[in-house]
């Protein structure tokens, strides 16, 4: 059986931690582990999966979940409540719903104070793994045969009803997903025709009934350039003299937003060295499998900017394909030979010792998924045997993840900002003589995760921002800042701070908490909006030369309404209880966020939202930010609009229910058959409530209210529903504590400031 480690370093010496692997979280295979009854209940929860996969796509993240309630032995004492029709909420049934939930999502801490989950739901981040490590002919040694199959098995139970992947699990199929599947069933040994229910041969149907694998996007011509399946001139230019062009031109690595930055960086030094691994009979015969036409006679600079209608969310003007074929044209046939290729030479040791200040800078976990697979291709590249690659592969645990669908890689791990919000919702229950060691235990969590350093030397020249006192999004060691979990955390500790220390542990020192105001500070841009890891600020027009077909908004830093709402609150909060430290600046810093959420509120009252769905999700945070800078709905005409328009979208079972396709759309959508979601309740039940609802009519907070205590399982677990999380307007993240965390926490919101009999 599969057991989930935390905190655990192992004994391969290539590892290294900050802080002693605080927050890690990572699976081993066992054959002794785990009773007979134990290992049937584990099949039952994937067979389960597999039958009702087309209802639910997430999983319900289950693995993990049964190995913790066991391990502390859990069982829900406190009994179940409903609510009946015409059936008033009583404060005893409220408080009833909110201890189940309470006490049993603190059966799912994890021993070092987080709250293991998966982060996933893109399915382009796995194939890349394992292609990286069939390159590199460490496949079998990484993932041995148990690891294969339930990685196989992921595969299988996210193909869609017409034979192709998504990009994410919900996704309808694109050429991306559908090639990069493929192949990863291929290398794992799976025939031509091979794979559950004809996988393959539904697969490859796909791809050739949608003009096969010449009109996959950018990105995965890349990938498959690396493998042998395409040609490099059918890329567009990618040089790495990019990371040569001085700081003054308006198109400079520094100003790229850094997720975009640093795909590109590793990805130009392999387009640099024009990198194609060796060919193997497997690789011929995917070059037979995947296309249309003869491998040897497809015009490779002709389908240079093909890409399937499917994947095809941002078109590019003609003038920018002219540019990229210009650079192309114009460095290309020059910067291969003598003597430019001097110069060549010189970019791709650059791009190298950026790529190497990455690595060393985030314990070799780099930023997320995708850039981690290409910055350890690279290493290996430039050094098959070199240290390097070999703390890369140390690393590779720390991205897998396990549930009834088998194996996917993570985008990089939420746990910080679970932890931060689910210890936000156990806080707002008030139940701290039930609670409080979960409390002790996660304020020690977040004492031991803050960042307490910048980046090593002169990191600006590295193109990097200050961290020192940040949070990120998963652990420590990972590195990067995150403006949301920074204010989120920050918060927490506030919050925390107030309580008796024999409950829940000393506070952090306020020269710490002085550092993570330094850091949300830092983040605002002139506009009031405050980015999500560096400073916002490049010139817009820059989008436009945006290479990705698939992703909209990723080549330079954006501001973000729900960064900007979490950064009110715990400023709010910070001057209250510090109110000596830079105050001005946060008074200042307040004054513009709040401008900022009057200025792009859209006319209907919603906000947009880029990390989560979408206009419900966005419109919860801004006026949680804007009732903790004093706004009501008596004096703020945006929280009038706001809470008007979460009114309207109130369904007949008393929730609210929005599609993914509304981030893709940028106009709320309906989830289909007017269907209910109980995160999306409880967001939209809290940001009423922070719009004084309760004083007004609290009728419609009942009603959500209702529906959030009627769902709760037996055991105090609330179901798995669509997806929530979103990222890059189109690419969906699966968050499953979502469901316990968000109904939880408006519960106890909802006891606490709506008056009940």
């Amino acid at each position: 059986m599969w057991k989930l480690k935390i905190a655990d370093g192992g004994n391969n010496p290539y590892i290294y931690s900050t802080n002693n692997f605080v927050g890690r979280q990572i699976w081993e295979f066992d054959p002794d582990y785990g009773i007979p009854e134990e290992r049937a209940e584990v099949e039952a929860a994937r067979e389960n999966y597999w039958k009702n996969r087309f209802q639910v796509r997430p999983s319900s993240d289950l693995l993990w979940r049964m190995q913790f309630l066991k391990e502390k032995r859990f069982k829900q004492t406190i009994r179940q409540v409903k609510v009946e029709n015409e059936e008033e909420i009583t404060y005893e049934t409220a408080t009833t719903a909110m201890r189940r939930a309470a006490h049993f999502f603190s059966a799912l801490q994890a021993s070092d104070g987080h709250w293991p989950a998966e982060n996933a739901g893109p399915l382009f981040l796995l194939p890349p793994l394992v292609m990286c490590l069939y390159i590199t002919g460490h496949l079998e040694t990484v993932f041995p045969e148990e690891y294969s199959k339930e990685m196989l098995r992921f595969i299988y139970c996210h193909q869609n009803e017409d034979g192709g992947w998504g990009l994410h699990v919900e996704a309808h199929s694109n050429m991306h997903c559908t090639v990069l599947n493929y192949i990863c069933m291929r290398i794992l040994g799976e025939g031509p025709d091979g794979g559950k229910d004809n996988a393959c041969s539904r697969g490859r149907k796909w791809i050739l009934d949608h003009g096969g694998a010449v009109s996959i996007p950018t990105w995965g011509k890349a990938w498959l350039s690396i493998l042998g399946l395409f040609d490099w001139t059918g890329c567009k230019s990618m040089p790495p003299e990019f990371w040569l062009l001085p700081s003054f031109l308006p198109l400079q690595p520094a100003k790229m937003w850094c997720y975009f930055r640093l795909v590109y960086m590793p990805m130009s030094y392999l387009y640099g060295k024009r990198f194609v691994a060796p060919i193997s009979p497997l690789i011929l015969q995917l070059r037979e499998e995947l296309h249309t036409q003869p491998y040897n006679e497809i015009n490779w600079k002709k389908v240079r900017h093909f890409c399937a209608k499917e994947d095809l969310y941002f078109p590019h003007l003609l003038i920018q394909d002219l540019v990229w074929d210009s650079i192309y044209i114009f460095t290309e046939p020059f910067l291969t030979r003598w003597p430019f290729n001097k110069l060549r030479k010189k970019a791709l040791e650059i791009t190298m010792k950026h790529i190497h200040y990455e690595d060393e800078n985030s314990r070799y976990i780099d930023i997320a998924c995708v850039e981690k697979v290409l910055c350890m291709l690279s290493c290996w590249v430039e050094d098959p045997y070199g240290d390097s690659f070999k703390k890369h592969l140390a690393r590779l645990p720390d991205y897998i993840w396990i549930g009834e669908d088998g194996i996917k890689m993570q985008t990089f791990g939420s746990q910080l900002w679970d932890t931060s919000l689910g210890l936000e919702a156990l806080l707002a229950c008030k139940l701290t003589d039930e609670i409080g060691p979960t409390l002790m235990k996660g304020h020690d969590y977040l004492n031991k995760s803050q960042v307490r350093d910048n980046p090593s030397g002169d990191f600006r020249s590295m193109y990097r921002h200050i961290c020192k006192g940040s949070w990120t999004f998963s652990d420590q060691d990972q590195g990067w800042q995150v403006s949301d979990c920074t204010a989120e955390g920050l918060k927490c500790c506030l919050l925390l701070s107030v309580m008796p220390p024999e409950i829940v542990g000393g506070k952090i020192e306020p020269e710490r908490l002085y550092d993570a105001i330094n850091v949300l500070l830092s983040l605002q841009s002139k506009n009031g909006g405050i980015s999500a890891w560096e400073p916002a600020g490049t010139s817009k027009w820059l989008e436009l030369l945006n290479p990705s077909e698939l992703f909209e908004d990723v080549f330079i830093e954006q501001q973000y309404v729900e960064c900007t709402a979490s950064a009110i609150d715990a400023l709010v909060l910070f001057k209250k209880l510090h109110p000596g430290h830079r105050k001005q600046e946060i008074e200042n810093f307040i004054r513009k966020a709040v401008q900022y959420f009057e200025d792009i509120q859209r006319p209907d009252g919603s906000w947009y939202g880029n990390w989560g769905i979408c206009f419900t999700y966005a419109t919860w945070f801004a006026l949680r930010g804007l009732a903790a800078a004093g706004k009501t709905y008596y004096n703020c005409l945006a929280v009038r609009k706001a809470a008007n328009f979460l009114l309207k979208l109130q369904l007949e079972d008393g929730g609210w229910g929005e599609s993914y396709l509304s981030c893709l759309a940028k106009k709320f959508t309906p989830l289909e058959g007017n269907r209910s979601n109980l995160v999306q309740t409880a967001w939209t039940l809290m940001g009423l409530i922070h719009s004084g609802q309760a004083e007004r009519d609290p009728t419609p907070l009942h009603r959500a209210a209702k529906l959030l205590i009627n769902s709760q399982k037996e055991d105090g677990d609330f179901p798995q529903q669509e997806i929530n999380g979103a990222s890059l307007r189109t690419c969906m993240i699966h968050y499953p504590n979502y469901r316990n965390i968000y109904p939880l926490w408006a519960l106890a919101e909802y006891r606490q400031w709506v008056p009940l009999p």
